[in-house]
């Protein structure tokens, strides 16, 4: 954040100076995460679902990797290694449990970390970039766990690979060999799934290093805040160690109580019944459908399904990425100079109405594709596009926003950041002096 008055990094022990001069590995994490690290001082406990997001992607990472050291990507074998994994392997339940428990609320994490960035403006500049590198986060997320959920092979997976993988083969000319390239075939099955299993452990390191870039994005500008306004003085910061490590820890700690809770209780509350069938080619489920995260876009794709000027099919694959691909053009499509919702009246209204939009879109994703399903999908669909492009900017021409705080400090000590004296000055005999030069009354 280039903050004149951030605590700067001094080592004192001999053999810290020497790593330091050589490897500045500690400087780095100490302006990064530590005290030398000024942070908006008046942040709520929603920013700490972007750390909570970082715990859950090293999650997904450990169990991964010890998983697939049992596991087999071989169409006659591959069940049969999960139910290996789960009986025979020394706590291989719990790594199993832990790894899909844990996709789930790495998607938990993320989707309210993204509509925290929604409510409060962190797509606005000059924090676009960080919005950016977050979307494609999350698209490479949506990418691994498909790929993750093909791999226990049960008919669930079966059937899911070959209903994604299928929409490929809506798109004209191209479609068909896209489909049959991505599968090795003409159906899934060994080629599959040894190349979704090799993604599917390649692409977590991917997301890493894209989260690196993430934050190294986020440390340029600094962090954003309920206010929306820019950092001034020293008194709208606090370092972010021990506070916000702090503030962290207690968050991380339900996170992962919550997680214990899932794990232990209900581990298979999220997952479909259907995938402790072996996959079965010739023995079509009676309702196909992904994992839970997936379902918004899922009831998108399904709203289409009359033909018009193209097939229906094409017009549900092209609007289901075109709702992921609108956010990146969020930063332009909304104009509003104000970027929190909180002083947003107008778009804090909309804001919840889209929140119920998608929570509707996810209920009948999860549902047979019959009526009256379809319909709500279809009218929770349109809302969904309207919002972007139509509500949003006609919101940032017309509205008008409530007054802004002056500063960070004023929003939170409520006018005594007025009596704060200058860094590094003696407050007390500050304010003594101020007393003595008032007028007796």
């Amino acid at each position: 954040m280039g903050f004149p008055w951030a605590q700067q990094y001094e080592p004192k022990h001999p053999f810290m100076r020497w790593i330091d001069e050589r490897l500045p590995l500690p400087r780095l994490v100490y302006n990064s995460v530590g005290g030398g690290y000024p942070v908006p001082r008046n942040l709520n406990y929603f920013w700490n679902f972007g750390v909570l997001a970082g715990i859950a992607l090293g999650i997904q990472i450990i169990t991964g990797i010890i998983l697939a050291m049992h596991y087999a990507p071989a169409g006659d074998i591959a069940f049969n290694s999960v139910e290996h994994i789960m009986r025979n392997v020394n706590q291989g339940w719990l790594l199993r449990y832990a790894h899909a428990n844990g996709a789930s609320f790495f998607f938990i994490v993320t989707y309210i970390h993204i509509f925290r960035g929604l409510y409060y403006g962190s797509y606005k500049a000059p924090r676009e970039m960080v919005w950016l590198l977050g979307l494609v986060i999350f698209l490479l997320m949506m990418a691994t766990a498909f790929m993750g959920y093909v791999l226990p092979w049960g008919q669930m997976s079966f059937w899911g690979a070959k209903v994604i993988t299928g929409l490929f083969g809506a798109i004209p000319l191209i479609g068909e060999p896209i489909q049959t390239w991505l599968l090795g075939g003409f159906a899934p099955d060994n080629a599959a799934l040894n190349r979704f299993f090799s993604l599917h452990y390649l692409l977590p390191f991917v997301i890493a290093g894209v989260v690196i870039l993430h934050i190294w994005a986020l440390h340029i500008p600094g962090s954003s805040n309920p206010t929306g306004v820019d950092v001034k003085t020293p008194q709208d910061t606090v370092p972010f160690h021990p506070y916000y490590t702090a503030k962290d820890g207690f968050g991380l700690g339900i996170f992962l109580i919550a997680f214990a809770i899932m794990l232990f209780f209900a581990p298979n509350y999220l997952g479909h019944a259907d995938n402790y069938i072996p996959a079965n080619p010739l023995a079509t489920p009676a309702h196909i459908v992904p994992e839970w995260y997936f379902w918004p876009f899922y009831a998108i794709l399904r709203a289409f399904t009359v033909d018009f000027i193209l097939p229906a099919k094409l017009w549900g694959v092209i609007a289901m990425f075109a709702s992921i691909l609108l956010l990146f053009f969020l930063t332009w499509l909304d104009r509003s100079p104000v970027r929190s919702g909180s002083y947003r009246p107008t778009f804090k209204m909309f804001f919840w109405i889209l929140v119920a939009d998608v929570l509707i879109l996810g209920w009948c994703g999860g549902l047979p594709a019959e009526e009256p399903y379809v319909m709500i999908s279809q009218l929770a669909t349109i809302y969904y596009f309207a919002h972007f492009l139509i509500i949003l900017p006609l919101i940032a021409k017309f509205e008008k926003p409530l007054p802004l705080p002056t500063s960070i400090s004023a929003s939170v000590l409520h006018g005594e950041a007025e009596e704060a004296a200058p860094l590094g000055t003696n407050k007390t005999a500050t304010r003594a002096k101020r007393t003595r030069a008032a007028p007796a009354e």
